[in-house]
């Protein structure tokens, strides 16, 4: 498609999706303040494990038609599609646009989504500038970029579908489910089944930031060889909760990774900078299209993390930034009383990095403020991770893990 093309639909999609001033005030687990444990994960053999050596291997082969969205995509063509979420009155029905890059040669199918939370805009913008500098005439694979999924949610300024719900927590969907389940079934069965590799898109969630980081399951090995494509990026684990959109795709075999910078509600330049590179780095390794840009670190920087949490409910005033480096001891935050004039200082107890925390704002007790992150060699985080997925059939273990977590 000519690049003018390209730029009116652009222009099309964002004129029509303003967003007001609503905000979202439901609380909700979140994959970025819960970390949980390694569970058991049942892998539906309806597609194959990847070999990932084999997949980066494969280039100079002239590739097919893409078939998607009952579209025909030809080799060394962008493409604009359309999705329907099917959320409205028909004739008020308006289509999620689905980018599409075909390569001219064979290579991957690397799916990326963002959005899925309406306030989360970073990704967005990470996806407009990534997809809209690929040459497909010289491209071995094909990207396929959702810009915004959850298109209700982003109109309104919210984290939520209008029903309230948590579309990421939905996957893969019903047909007969809310209208949560059925729209994460459109989705997923029409997009995601035929993506290779995904990155989802996120950032911090409830007034609270994140350094750019990746969080997979590290247990798995194709997630973990995954990770290790991003570039100097740092990397956690994290299983996803039930019904994210990153565990029901590795369910069925396929590589997902969340890719979470910034917070919500804003477009954080360094923060969609830094993801966009981590991205470059991600489409080079895999042989998709070579970068001018790379990481200082050639290799991601790995991370065993956990939450610090207030004492006592008040105003916080953090006293670090966003990936400072802590020592134990040092006072990361204080949270304060209006009304006494009383306070509490929120105290590091190990030494690592802060890899996300709160804005300032009013706090209640037991509120996660920091993550602070220790780094680990990539192997003694795996190990770990493989360690505590043993712990499933030990429930006493089990129950220790929890109480140390907390």
């Amino acid at each position: 498609m000519p690049f003018f093309c390209r730029i009116v639909f652009l222009w099309t999609l964002f004129l029509g999706v303003s967003v007001n001033n609503v905000y979202a005030t439901e609380l909700a687990d979140d994959e970025d303040i819960v970390i949980s444990e390694v569970d058991e994960k049942s892998i539906i053999a309806e597609e194959p494990v990847l070999d990932m050596h084999a997949l980066e291997t494969s280039v100079e082969i002239q590739a097919v038609a893409l078939q998607l969205l009952g579209e025909e995509v030809p080799p060394g063509a962008f493409m604009p599609l359309s999705w329907s979420p099917e959320q409205s009155f028909q004739s008020l029905n308006t289509p999620v646009p689905v980018l599409v890059a075909h390569g001219a040669n064979r290579g991957p199918v690397m799916c990326l989504t963002a959005a899925i939370h309406g306030d989360e805009l970073n990704g967005i913008e990470m996806i407009r500038r990534l997809i809209y500098q690929l040459d497909p005439e010289k491209m071995n694979g094909t990207v396929i970029g959702i810009p915004i999924v959850n298109l209700d949610g982003f109109r309104r300024g919210s984290r939520y579908l209008a029903d309230r719900r948590d579309l990421n927590r939905h996957f893969p969907g019903s047909p007969k489910g809310s209208a949560a389940d059925r729209m994460a079934y459109l989705l997923f069965h029409n997009v995601i089944r035929h993506c290779e590799y995904l990155v989802d898109l996120h950032t911090g969630s409830l007034k609270r930031t994140n350094l750019p980081q990746i969080r997979g399951d590290l247990g798995s090995e194709t997630v973990f060889d995954f990770s290790r494509h991003f570039g100097g990026i740092t990397v956690l684990h994290g299983v996803g909760a039930e019904g994210t959109l990153r565990r029901a795709a590795e369910n069925i075999g396929i590589p997902a990774i969340t890719l979470e910078a910034g917070g919500p509600n804003q477009l954080d330049k360094s923060s969609v900078d830094a993801g966009l590179k981590a991205l470059e780095t991600l489409l080079q390794n895999l042989g998709i299209q070579p970068t001018l840009r790379f990481w200082g670190s050639p290799q991601p920087v790995f991370y065993q993390s956990h939450w610090i949490r207030a004492d006592q409910s008040g105003i916080l005033i953090s006293s670090v930034e966003l990936g400072d480096k802590v020592k134990k001891g040092d006072v990361l935050g204080i949270v304060t009383d209006p009304m006494t004039n009383t306070g509490s200082k929120i105290i590091a107890t190990f030494n690592g990095r802060i890899l996300g925390m709160a804005f300032n704002q009013v706090v209640q007790t037991g509120f996660a403020a920091y993550h602070v992150g220790v780094e680990k060699e990539p192997e003694a985080v795996k190990e770990e991770v493989l360690i505590e997925g043993e712990k499933i059939d030990k429930p006493e273990a089990l129950l220790e893990s929890k109480i140390e977590q907390e």
